[in-house]
């Protein structure tokens, strides 16, 4: 998903009644010219209405993150004059109470149909994956996992929890995330960003995590992720996801390219095989599906139903071929029936 880009704000904000033909420094000149602010529109400060460096400065009014932009546009929000990130740049976080988008009915009493403007939110999340579809050479495997090892490991968390052995609350997607990071670090290939004729080769770990909120999908990110244990990891993961749904969400941690591989998990919705679209310019996303029964040879002519998770991996064949794929995701896999943790 795309992160939150530091834009400025295109508008001029006068701080009084502008002058015709006011003078104007040199240097409000060349930064007028720069942001391209009209310096008749703007009320000089200096004297004799002189329009100096600052006033032009006044006049781009505050700047602000890409998602306080939308959430601004969308919900009707006021930011404040200043906001908490660099420079005074407003962020999503700044603005305090988010209010949901508002279908405006257009059609008459009885028609079979609404229609529903996107929020400016909606189109940046449009714009992304459009941008994902045309511009990268996706294609998606699909593999089982036998799924009785985290399920106990899951189990006996739940247990460490309950008599206050660790702080956390480990879930089945936090062991997922786990074994990802193993394999990744297995096949640093995977764990890159692929530049139309360079690749970009991680040598750690930045985990971005997919998450559905209220505005729609984000995908924040855990930075060196691979220097977590099991329970740091956790507890970064819901963090990150927490700050999402309240707004709070640093966008560093949401620029696509802060990440070095993704993961999706819409296991919880039921979904057994998806196909993640993936988070450009990144080479891959691992999307987690539910778990479910399945017949396995156990050896010796005996078989038996045991759960089995779903595991699709959409790849840019461009970066990525083909066998070399599989291979990552068969090692996932291996490292989810094989995981060794320690609480």
């Amino acid at each position: 998903m795309a992160g939150e880009p530091c834009l400025t704000t295109g508008s001029v904000a006068s701080t009084g009644s502008a002058t015709v033909n006011a003078p104007v420094s040199p240097r409000a000149r060349r930064l007028a010219s720069e942001k391209g602010v009209d310096t008749a529109q703007i009320a000089g400060t200096g004297p004799h209405g002189r329009i100096i460096e600052r006033d032009v400065i006044a006049a781009q009014g505050t700047p602000k993150s890409g998602l306080a932009k939308a959430m601004m546009a969308d919900g009707g929000l006021q930011a404040p004059a200043a906001g908490s990130g660099i420079g005074g740049m407003v962020k999503g976080s700044d603005l305090k109470v988010w209010k949901p988008t508002h279908t405006e009915n257009l059609a008459g009493e009885g028609e079979e149909f609404k229609v529903e403007k996107m929020s400016n939110m909606r189109k940046l999340i449009a714009k992304s994956m459009y941008n994902s579809l045309q511009n990268t050479a996706q294609l998606t495997h699909m593999l089982g996992a036998d799924a009785r090892r985290i399920q106990a490991l899951r189990k006996k968390a739940k247990k460490a929890l309950e008599e206050g052995r660790i702080d956390a609350n480990i879930t089945i997607n936090d062991f997922v995330c786990y074994a990802v990071i193993k394999a990744l670090k297995k096949f640093p290939k995977v764990n890159s960003h692929c530049l139309g004729d360079t690749m970009r080769i991680f040598n750690v770990v930045n985990l971005g995590c997919a998450v559905d909120t209220e505005r729609g999908l984000m995908v924040p990110c855990v930075k060196h992720a691979e220097d977590l244990n099991i329970i740091g990891l956790s507890k970064a993961l819901k963090k990150v996801a927490e700050d999402c749904k309240k707004g709070s969400i640093n966008p560093d941690l949401l620029s696509a390219e802060g990440a070095s591989f993704t993961v999706s998990n819409l296991g919880g919705f039921g979904v057994e095989w998806f196909t993640p679209v993936i988070n450009v310019p990144q080479s891959a996303i691992l999307g987690v599906g539910t778990i479910v029964p399945r017949p396995k040879d156990l050896g010796a002519g005996v078989y038996a139903f045991v759960p089995y998770l779903g595991l699709s991996l959409t790849y840019d064949h461009r970066a990525l071929d083909g066998g070399e794929a599989t291979r990552f995701l068969k090692q996932v896999a291996t490292e989810i029936e094989n995981l060794e943790v320690e609480f």
